[in-house]
């Protein structure tokens, strides 16, 4: 798979990024290159291979899922400067 020179054109102006004509050029070359490689591995036969969340069966240690504070709900309420049933009224920002 190759990529044009006018796409490396309308990407650098997509990304806003300069690029001489000697860069353009060199871009074409290198990008054909990574192209082709993405070409040739989406090309590997992959069936019989089990998906991994992570390449080394690494087991994350969670803690417990236990409250750990004192609900404060009423007192953060009550310094709030305005709530109805239990929710915080904010000014309207968008009309």
């Amino acid at each position: 798979m190759s990529i044009s020179r006018e796409d490396i054109e309308k990407v650098a102006v997509l990304a806003r990024i300069k690029v001489d004509d000697e860069q353009v050029s060199a871009l074409e070359k290198d990008l054909g290159n990574i192209l082709d490689l993405v070409d040739q591995l989406s090309a590997a036969d992959t069936d019989s291979v089990e998906p991994m969340a992570h390449p080394l069966d690494a087991v994350q240690r969670l803690r417990p899922d236990e409250v750990t504070e004192t609900n404060q709900r009423e007192a953060f309420q009550a310094i709030a400067p305005a709530t109805e049933d239990g929710l915080y009224l904010v000014p309207k920002v968008i009309e």
